[in-house]
């Protein structure tokens, strides 16, 4: 992976240290190949931003791809590139994925996941960051991969969203579900 260990260091130092926790997730064939495919530059991370709307932060944007189910909705998230780093590579991507200017307010979690499919395995990091729109309207600038943005609540993201990415039996989507429960939870703590 070529996120750099000072890297993480000094977003922890700003906005605190995350929870760490290690996963293991057996995936199906095609989902392998998804998560190999995006493996370009010596990627093996993602970051997920839990957006709060600035006026009224109850409310997270969520995403929807074109080959998502129906109703199928979820945290953005995207790679830092190669010498980016984890907080601009966020910031990019959140305006890609939905059109807001963000600023990064708390480094939730790191989940260290494991992949694992047909004997073959995926070391993957998964860094979560809780952000503020500071600016914009829910507009995906990234069309060829985001079809559709909008505002969910709380009540929303462990409810039906939530149900809807469990009902597609996805194993990435038990992933995306366990991980947005780790960052609920962790809003609705406060901790």
């Amino acid at each position: 992976m070529f996120t750099k260990q000072e890297d993480i260091a000094g977003l922890e130092e700003k906005l605190g240290k995350p929870v760490v926790v290690d996963w293991h997730y057996e995936i199906h064939p095609w989902e392998y190949d998804v998560v190999d495919g995006s493996m370009c530059d010596g990627r093996a991370h993602d970051v997920t931003m839990f957006i709060h709307r600035k006026d009224d932060p109850r409310e997270i944007a969520v995403i929807s791809k074109s080959f998502f189910p129906p109703g199928a909705f979820r945290a953005p998230s995207g790679a830092a590139h190669p010498g980016e780093g984890l907080e601009k590579g966020a910031i990019r991507e959140a305006y890609e994925e939905t059109g807001l200017d963000i600023e990064l307010t708390r480094y939730v979690a790191r989940i260290n996941a494991c992949f694992t499919c047909d004997g073959k395995t995926i070391g993957w990091t998964t860094h979560i960051f809780e952000a503020l729109q500071t600016d914009g309207v829910l507009d995906p600038k990234d069309t060829g991969e985001i079809s559709e943005a909008r505002w969910a609540t709380i009540d929303e993201l462990k409810g039906e969203i939530r149900q809807v990415l469990l009902d597609a039996n996805w194993d990435l989507f038990r992933y995306r579900v366990a991980l947005t429960d780790l960052t609920v939870k962790a809003m609705e703590d406060g901790a």
